[in-house]
């Protein structure tokens, strides 16, 4: 039988008093789930066309119509999904340990070191995060693996800044002190006793950067910049369905409407974690 520790338990229930929050990890979990199993949720392909019936309107064989090649919306949304949200956590998991790495080498050893590492943070903050980005896509490519290294470098800067000012406070702390009595080195301090104690902010970080990311992936996609034929994201399904807007209002409703309540609920799991993962508030699970 595994063993939870109280302060876990207190967490979660503190969590389940946001009902926002809630419904949001349920609402994720879902999308998420009809992403990976996308084979055995959708009955035609991505990438199946079929002429006679394009731009049908939603119906019991489509449920959300098809598109100007006759391709059911449906499954190229569930399908999108996984490009959405692989850029989205791929992309924050990336800034997450570029960013942390940086920011707490930076913050610990300080100096000289901290203000070299801090100009280079200035340097990337300074551009617009999407032409720096578009700039970058141009020499790594267009595809995922581009897309996600790109918008990486773009918005690590933020997480190292986070990171730097929380290890700046922690590394006065007094267990930090009784480590360096003790003889034990930086790397371990730092990597062992100072980040531990900040998964909270950090967390919390991660999940907010994800729809950022899903974001600039979409509107890299709706300008013709991003996941390239015959893959699909939200973006991409967003760009099509807005050139038949008037006419074909489902094409555009759809893709726009998932893309919105999947940030929206990122955001809402966002707050509640900071709530819960605050420590002045202690509940603190980590």
């Amino acid at each position: 039988m595994i063993n939870v520790p109280d302060s876990q338990i207190k967490a979660w229930k503190r969590f389940k008093k946001n009902r926002l929050a809630l419904i949001s990890l349920f609402f994720l979990i879902a999308i998420t789930g009809f992403a990976v199993f996308a084979p055995l949720v959708t009955q035609y392909s991505y990438e199946e066309q079929n002429i006679s019936q394009k731009l049908e309107s939603p119906s019991t064989r489509h449920w959300m119509g098809t598109d100007t090649l006759g391709r059911d919306l449906y499954s190229r949304i569930v399908y999108g999904a996984r490009m959405s949200l692989a850029v989205g956590i791929f992309t924050a998991l990336f800034a997450l340990v570029l960013g942390t790495i940086t920011g707490a080498v930076a913050g610990y050893v300080g100096g000289w070191v901290d203000h070299l590492l801090m100009r280079v943070v200035d340097v990337f903050y300074i551009f617009p995060s999407l032409l720096l980005a578009i700039l970058l896509m141009l020499l790594l490519g267009r595809g995922v693996t581009g897309i996600i290294l790109a918008l990486g470098m773009t918005a690590w800067v933020t997480q190292a800044r986070l990171v730097r000012g929380q290890v700046l406070q922690a590394k006065e702390m007094a267990y930090v002190e009784a480590a360096r009595a003790l003889g034990v080195s930086g790397f371990s301090i730092v990597f062992k006793h100072i980040l531990p104690n900040l998964w909270g902010p950090i967390i919390v970080s991660l999940t907010m950067q994800i729809p950022s990311n899903i974001m600039s992936e979409s509107f890299l996609s709706f300008i013709g910049l991003g996941i390239q034929p015959p893959y699909s994201s939200w973006g991409t399904l967003a760009n099509e369905g807005f050139r038949a807007m008037r006419s074909f209002p489902h094409l555009i409703i759809y893709p726009g409407a998932i893309l919105f309540f999947t940030m929206l609920a990122f955001s809402y799991l966002g707050d509640g974690l900071r709530d819960v993962l605050d420590p002045q508030g202690g509940g603190t699970i980590f």
